[in-house]
C-alpha cells in the first residue's frame, strides 16, 4: 500500500516545496487550502505531483483553525487512501506583524487558532490513524525561529510558534512507544514570495546579519523535512535551518 501524507498550508512557499518533496518521495498527498486564491495553486500542484512523480493527491478546502474542518480533511484522506496516515505535516500559518498594543483581540486570536490550535486539532484527529503502524509514522510541525527567540511586532506569532515546540516535545514523549516520531522545523529567514516583494536593498542588508551571509531557500526546509521523515532514531527534536542566526 502506498504511503500517505497530509500537509496543511501546502500550496505555496515553504508548503509547496514540502508538498513536491513528498511527491518525489513517493507519497500520495492530501493538500489543504483555505482561500479561493489558493485553490488554483493547489489544483496546479496536484497536477504537477501526478505528472512529475506519478503519485495521487487530493485537494481539500478546509480552514484548519476550525476543528470541524480538520475533521473533514482527515476524513477525506481516510476515504480516499485508507485508514492509515504515514506522515502529517502541520504547516499552516499566518502573521499579523503588528505592535502588541495596536493588535486586536480578534487578530491575535486568529493567529493562535491558525498557528497553534490547528496543530492540536490535526494531531488529535490524525493520531488514531498513525499509531502502531508497522513501519512507524511521522508528525512534523512547522515552528519558526520566532518560537526560539523574541521578534518585535510578532508577540502572538512567537507565542504560537513556541507553543508548537512544546506540543512537539510532549507528543514525542507520549507516542514514542507507539512508533510515532514527532519533530519540529523552526525556519529562519527563508526566501518566499513575501520577501521578494519587499525592498531588496533592505533585504540585502538583512542578509549580512546572518552568519552564513545569505537568506535560505524553500528547498532547505523541504530537505530538512525529508531528513526527518527518513531518520529512524529522531523524535522530540527542533531543527532550525537559519544560517547560524541562533543556535538552540
Amino acid at each position: 500500500m502506498s504511503k500517505v501524507a497530509i500537509i496543511t498550508g501546502g500550496s505555496r512557499g515553504i508548503g509547496e516545496a514540502m508538498t513536491l518533496k513528498l511527491g518525489e518521495m513517493g507519497f500520495n498527498v492530501v493538500i489543504n487550502y483555505r482561500s479561493e486564491s489558493s485553490k488554483k495553486l493547489s489544483d496546479d500542484l496536484s497536477e504537477k505531483l501526478a505528472k512529475e512523480y506519478g503519485v495521487e493527491s487530493i485537494v481539500v478546502k478546509a480552514d484548519v483553525s476550525k476543528y470541524a474542518d480538520c475533521e473533514k480533511l482527515v476524513k477525506a484522506s481516510v476515504d480516499r487512501f485508507g485508514s492509515k496516515i504515514d506522515v502529517l505535516i502541520n504547516n499552516a500559518g499566518i502573521t499579523n506583524n503588528c505592535n502588541f498594543i495596536d493588535l486586536t483581540e480578534e487578530a491575535y486570536t486568529n493567529v493562535i487558532n491558525t498557528n497553534l490550535m490547528s496543530f492540536l486539532h490535526m494531531c488529535h484527529l490524525a493520531l488514531p490513524y498513525m499509531v502502531d503502524l508497522e513501519e512507524g509514522s511521522s508528525i512534523i510541525n512547522t515552528s519558526s525561529i520566532g518560537g526560539l527567540m523574541g521578534v518585535a511586532n510578532q508577540g502572538d506569532y512567537c507565542a504560537a510558534k513556541a507553543g508548537v515546540i512544546g506540543l512537539t516535545r510532549a507528543l514525542a514523549l507520549e507516542f514514542a512507544s507507539r512508533k510515532v516520531k514527532v519533530n519540529a522545523i523552526a525556519p529562519g529567514m527563508i526566501m518566499t514570495d513575501m520577501l521578494r516583494g519587499v525592498n531588496q536593498d533592505e533585504l540585502k542588508a538583512l542578509a549580512t546579519t546572518i552568519p552564513m551571509g545569505y537568506i535560505g531557500d524553500i528547498s532547505d526546509i523541504a530537505g530538512c523535512m525529508e531528513y526527518i521523515i527518513k531518520a529512524s532514531y529522531l523524535t522530540g527534536q527542533v531543527i532550525s535551518p537559519n544560517g547560524g542566526v541562533i543556535m538552540p
